[in-house]
């Protein structure tokens, strides 16, 4: 069973997003100086990222002055559309996966109660907290 485990590819594009949102104020950001601040490997960085972009959630330049943006305001992104994109379904167990319930005893099934409790409240959470928040906890977490 699979409560609630978010993947280093997870964990790291939520890294990677806050990152941008952080550093990216006006200008392109490169992947080599993101793996340098977050110690994460360039190589899966690039991975990541190459999923954001395909997303639409960061975009690209090439040349000198090329790297990574952001397309949208931070504010605009929930840490629950960055965990879907890299994690696909969070729901706690299958008979509760808004995409597909193939389970025969849903609607007999006295535990199911429990599953979509959990479902909503971890909804409730990732998705109502944005990139933004995160860069204000940033600043204060780490504040001169």
């Amino acid at each position: 069973m699979k409560i609630l485990r978010v993947s280093t590819k997870g964990r790291y594009a939520l890294t990677l997003m806050l990152d941008l949102a952080v550093n990216g104020t006006g200008g392109n950001i490169s992947i080599k100086s993101i793996a340098e601040r977050q110690g994460i490997s360039t190589k899966y960085l690039e991975q990541i990222i190459s999923m954001l972009n395909r997303a639409g959630y960061v975009r690209s330049e090439r040349g000198s002055s090329g790297g990574y943006r952001l397309t949208k305001k931070p504010e605009e992104y929930t840490v629950g559309m960055i965990l879907r994109l890299t994690e696909g379904s969070l729901a706690p167990t299958d008979c509760v996966n808004d995409n597909e319930n193939a389970c025969p005893k849903y609607h007999e099934c006295a535990t199911v109660g429990i599953w979509e409790k959990i479902n909503d409240a971890v909804n409730e959470v990732i998705d109502n907290i944005t990139l933004a928040d995160l860069v204000d906890e940033y600043k204060v977490k780490n504040a001169d």
